[in-house]
């Protein structure tokens, strides 16, 4: 059996290579470049990181023209790696992992905090500059040719916030870039900010006082609403200053406070419905949108928050990993509050879930791809498309093979929402390389692919752009 856990081995080396080898019938209209982010190194000096999220950042860059499909691959030097690699071990806080210090480190680190930089989660456009994203506030600037880091970038305001979802939304039509944000002290704020196109200026779109804030890695977004989902993993702020452990074990598990739905209007940040429903889990939501007095929100959820300890390096390395998906739930938020009502939406496992970006977001939508679990124990081993309207699911899967979350790229002039093809980065093991896999969005079958000459790292999250960027 191929193992799976070479997707969660170091990757040190950088290279360019000018034409993978690449076979089938490559789509000729495909221009432009695919940027995939997600950790590559998970030792500096003894010290191992704890958690699949801790890793160091390497962006890998797919620029596709004409049938020749070029790579290069570098690690984000962000200031958490720069510190690392000169000191000999792990130097700033992660999701998971804490450096080890003295009581007076430790002491000094609650008065002068320095938040992690280490953008290994996602990537995105921000004004004229390509950015690589986590979940603290500091978007790192890279140049999309080179892939070489430029360094944090610069807002034009004054916006102090502790964490900002690594998954912003471009909003269609305004193409405004939103982010959900969390503010830690004496009086925690759920917060909504807007970046106009062709701006770096961060502007307020709605605030929320909370008393212990839930840990929220993406947000929902409507035409006219923002969704955010406070799931029962919960934190007292003041355990993150006095307990003295890794950010994510500060948080704790209270099913008793179900899950609550807040849904702001983004014209006037008025919060217009709380919603209640069962305890669950997620990371990621998909889609929302509007219909008949209701806001229709997908994500993919799990029972309860377990599946974070599940994702430690420790886990994923070993005999029993987690299978590392969930499932597609539609919630149902009357806009005039109360209850929450929710249908589990397919038998298919599901994670890091895309969709037809633009025509279909924030709009009533019919698919969504993502990874998924074909055999238990085999981590994420196929590549999934569900119907979100019926359930029904088509899958691709290649024996000894793992493959990345999948993004969808529309054909020029497309008819259907589906009418495109969709990417993916495959780890093959046993082959000692990944290759991208392109497939026929419609019939899920292969088109081409093109072969890297190393395996990459299980990642996270990438996104397609094109043209010349």
């Amino acid at each position: 059996m191929s193992d799976y856990r070479r997707g969660f081995e170091s990757l040190h080396q950088e290279i360019h290579e000018p034409s993978l080898p690449t076979e089938g019938n490559w789509p000729d209209w495909l221009a432009g470049t695919l940027i995939r982010n997600g950790p590559a190194q998970f030792e500096v000096g003894d010290e191992s990181y704890n958690h699949w999220f801790d890793g160091h950042a390497m962006l890998h860059a797919f620029r596709m023209r004409d049938g020749t499909v070029a790579y290069r691959n570098r690690f984000v030097r962000s200031n958490s790696r720069t510190e690392a690699l000169e000191e000999g071990r792990i130097a700033r806080s992660e999701f998971a992992t804490d450096p080890c210090r003295s009581l007076f480190g430790r002491v000094m680190s609650v008065f002068n905090p320095t938040p992690t930089d280490n953008a290994s989660i996602n990537v995105a456009r921000l004004d004229d500059q390509y950015v690589a994203l986590t979940a603290t506030p500091l978007p790192v600037a890279f140049d999309p040719d080179t892939l070489e880091t430029v360094g944090v970038v610069d807002y034009e305001d004054d916006v102090d916030v502790d964490m900002s979802t690594p998954h912003p939304h471009v909003e269609p039509g305004t193409e405004r870039t939103l982010f959900h944000t969390v503010s830690f002290g004496r009086q925690c704020q759920y917060g909504v900010y807007g970046v106009e196109a062709g701006h770096k200026t961060r502007r307020e779109v709605a605030t929320l006082d909370v008393g212990r804030p839930s840990y929220m890695h993406s947000f929902g977004m409507s035409e006219n609403y923002v969704i955010l989902s406070e799931w029962p993993l919960v934190v007292d702020p003041t355990d993150l200053l006095l307990r003295g452990q890794p950010f994510i074990e500060n948080f704790e598990w209270h099913p008793e406070r179900g899950t609550r739905f807040r849904v702001l209007r983004k014209a006037d940040g008025k919060e217009v419905a709380t919603l209640e429903a069962e305890a669950a889990f997620g990371f990621h939501h998909v889609n929302a949108f509007e219909r008949d007095g209701e806001v229709v929100c997908d994500v993919v959820t799990y029972p309860d928050a377990s599946v974070v300890d599940e994702l430690a390096l420790d886990r994923l390395r070993s005999d029993d990993p987690s299978p590392g998906s969930g499932h597609l739930r539609r919630y149902r938020l009357p806009l005039g509050g109360g209850a929450a009502s929710s249908t589990l939406r397919s038998e298919e496992r599901l994670e890091l879930p895309r969709i037809h970006d633009g025509p279909a977001t924030g709009r009533p939508y019919q698919y969504v791809y993502g990874v998924g679990t074909r055999v238990e124990g085999q981590f994420t081993d196929q590549l999934v498309k569900i119907d979100a309207t019926t359930g029904a699911a088509q899958t691709w899967h290649e024996a000894g093979t793992y493959p990345g979350e999948p993004v969808f790229v529309g054909a020029p002039g497309g008819a259907g929402e589906d009418d495109g093809v969709v990417l993916s980065v495959v780890l093959a093991p046993d082959a000692q390389q990944s290759f991208l896999l392109v497939l026929d969005a419609p019939s899920f079958t292969e088109r081409a692919r093109a072969r890297v000459p190393h395996p990459i790292p299980f990642g996270f999250h990438g996104q397609y752009f094109g043209g010349a960027l």
